[in-house]
């Protein structure tokens, strides 16, 4: 794959100016730069869903798998099997293989055509290796613990963990000869994820990934595409994240430093240059000298390198409105279950202390963000009582950022009767949104920003009690790093969903809740771990 004078603005934004790059067949590639600086765009274009305004990248007639950040699907009404199965067309090429023996058992006049599209259509079918196809499916099911009763549920019925692995095997299984993949460990599960790592380590095509997930991206990659935001040009780096970091640090060591030599031969040259045009008008000498000087003035200038811009962080700043009581919540006797589904939990039974940290832990599907909508009251239990106490305030966040709406404009996402806009909007550039960009439509968004703004909408709450279900999904480790510090110095209480160990590790947690058995386990290192790295609720 290569690029070749690429480039792309979106009216005075500029993506890509003059860009180059060259991956070879097998490569796995981090694609890496700050928000905003195009590596979605990049996947877009190679989709061609997107046309540059000038340039081209060159890919044959190669066959590009593509995992979303977002998990959508055209028709959530079909069975989990059915959509796996429609990963290769086989079914669909096999019916037009019939239709073409048919056609040349009668017709005589386009029998050359008919016969060239039956070849095609058999490369096609061995592409897919239709004999074997439904065992290599089910070695993918098996491999990524999809359970059998899973594969009967319609798509609508899934939770977005399995929406996220279900995605992630029907990519596995139709075989393109190269993967796309956007932030592709949100939601999975640790088993699922040593699967994918084992799989995208192994993978005969090529791999381009963009993920915030360091640890995963050090584990497969073998060069990182990095999208300069400031100068628009892409480079190749050799060897994984890691090794990017530390060559990236050291060029723009070098880089500051050939700058500022720059900018001290800039000043020197014009104050010569100012010198001699005060100079007198008899003095020619020195006046010849400030035209010379001038002259290489302008070339300095021209050739000055441009730094790097250091850009902006989140900030957090979560305080209560009032102080929390000792017992915020208490659960009795729970019980619930989806219509025409097992139940999830039975006589499910515990209490929350206040300011401590509460996990919630167990496989996709077991009903982790199901017992947070149950919390907030979005669903209601078949039996058993969820109690507040009267002191309680409560904030949460959602997994898939249903408490966003995706026509409303940033502002009016988050307007409350407790803040001016002059309040809203100061808030709102603490989560790196300025001036105009707080009238920018939420689905215009990438899923980093619209986690942001949820997260903005968390903050506004005030609330002695937050509910959070997989609060550091679609943001980079730096931001991550951050809220996990603000969490951990919230003086109230936090019942937790998250894959992220180190997240959980960083707010301080303080008892486990493992489902669907309903036990309960104080907090210890080796425990996370064990669950982790296990991912079973037989601990």
């Amino acid at each position: 794959m290569r690029g070749t004078n690429m480039n792309l603005s979106f009216g005075l934004d500029i993506i890509f100016k003059d860009a180059e790059f060259k991956i070879e067949k097998h490569d796995k590639v981090g694609v890496v730069g700050v928000n905003g600086a195009g590596k979605t765009t990049l996947f877009r274009v190679l989709l061609q869903e997107q046309e540059l305004d000038s340039g081209q990248i060159s890919l044959d007639k190669t066959r590009i798998g593509y995992l979303p950040q977002e998990i959508k699907f055209d028709d959530k009404d079909i069975t989990v099997w059915d959509y796996l199965l429609e990963g290769r067309p086989i079914r669909k090429l096999e019916t037009e293989l019939n239709k073409i023996y048919d056609a040349l058992a009668t017709e005589s006049d386009e029998q050359k055509m008919l016969l060239e599209k039956m070849a095609e259509l058999q490369e096609r079918l061995e592409y897919y290796d239709y004999y074997i196809a439904e065992e290599i499916l089910m070695k993918i099911i098996e491999r990524m613990e999809i359970e059998a009763d899973v594969l009967e549920m319609r798509l609508n019925d899934l939770s977005g963990g399995q929406k996220s692995k279900i995605a992630f095997a029907q990519l596995l299984y139709s075989n393109p000869e190269i993967l796309l993949l956007d932030e592709p460990t949100n939601h999975i599960d640790i088993s699922t994820r040593d699967f994918v790592t084992t799989y995208l380590k192994n993978y005969k095509g090529m791999v381009l990934i963009i993920s915030h997930d360091v640890d995963f991206l050090n584990e497969i990659i073998n060069k990182v595409l990095f999208i300069n935001k400031v100068t628009h040009k892409i480079y190749i780096y050799e060897g994984n994240y890691n090794i990017y970091k530390k060559k990236y640090a050291q060029e723009q060591r070098l880089q500051e430093r050939i700058i500022v030599q720059q900018e001290k031969e800039i000043k020197e040259l014009s104050d010569f240059v100012q010198k001699a045009r005060q100079a007198s008008q008899t003095n020619h000498h020195l006046k010849r000298m400030g035209q010379e000087r001038a002259e290489r003035l302008e070339k300095k200038r021209s050739e000055l390198q441009i730094r790097d811009r250091v850009y902006k962080r989140v900030k957090m700043d979560i305080r209560p409105m009032r102080e929390g009581a000792k017992i915020p919540l208490e659960v009795e006797n729970l019980t619930f279950g989806y219509p025409n589904q097992s139940r999830l939990y039975q006589n499910l039974s515990f209490a929350l202390q206040g300011k401590e940290r509460f996990l919630v832990v167990g496989e996709n599907g077991v009903g982790k963000s199901t017992l947070l909508k149950l919390l907030m009251g979005i669903l209601t239990p078949d039996q058993g009582r969820i109690r507040y106490n009267l002191k309680t305030d409560i904030a949460y966040y959602a997994q898939e950022l249903e408490s966003l709406d995706q026509d409303k404009r940033i502002l009016e996402n988050v307007e409350s009767p407790n803040y001016s806009e002059w309040q809203l909007r100061n808030i709102l550039s603490n989560f790196l949104f300025y001036d105009d960009d707080v009238f920018k439509k939420v689905n215009t968004l990438s899923p980093g920003e619209k986690a942001r703004i949820a997260l903005c909408k968390v903050l506004l709450e005030k609330a002695n009690l937050l509910v959070l279900d997989e609060p550091t999904n679609h943001l980079d480790p730096e931001t991550q790093t951050i809220i996990g510090g603000n969490f951990n110095e919230y003086p109230g209480t936090i019942i937790v969903v998250s894959h992220n160990p180190s997240f959980v590790e960083q707010i301080g947690i303080s008892r486990i809740l493992i489902l669907p058995s309903g036990r309960i386990e104080n907090y210890s290192r080796e425990l996370l771990e064990y669950y982790y790295e296990l991912n079973t609720d037989d601990i």
